[in-house]
């Protein structure tokens, strides 16, 4: 696939895979004898490697540095593992943060919808922030 192809695939830029490529978010894509990207089934796997992680917000350091250790070899499994696990637990904090945030909106909300109703905005004794 050209790299329009793939950029229009995904739904990002052409400069967007570019850069990734560049910096070593993905290994170096394929390329065609006249030095013309062509993305095969292993560079798109990188590509949407790289998309789902960035869409989760893991840094781009670690996709860097997770491309790096693929890139040595499979002596690097156990660097590559502790790489992943430690992302997965930021990840899962993230999580308990916005779960704790979205409680803490559905309170509020809940109120002043009440308070459309009755027209008095009470709140309970639940040591949230208040208005």
């Amino acid at each position: 696939m050209t790299i329009k192809e793939v950029a229009e695939k995904y739904d990002i830029s052409a400069d967007t895979l570019r850069y990734y490529e560049r910096v070593g978010m993905i290994p170096k894509v394929t390329r065609r004898p006249n030095g013309i990207r062509d993305y095969q089934e292993s560079d798109l796997g990188w590509v949407e490697l790289a998309i789902c992680m960035r869409s989760a917000g893991l840094p781009i350091e670690v996709m860097i540095e997770y491309v790096k250790l693929y890139k040595e070899g499979d002596n690097t499994i156990p660097a590559r593992l502790e790489l992943l696990q430690e992302q997965m637990n930021a990840l899962k904090e993230q999580k308990a943060q916005i779960e704790s945030t979205v409680e803490r909106l559905a309170y509020k909300i809940s109120k002043y919808e009440e308070a459309m109703e009755t027209g008095v905005l009470v709140w309970d004794e639940r040591g949230d922030c208040h208005d």
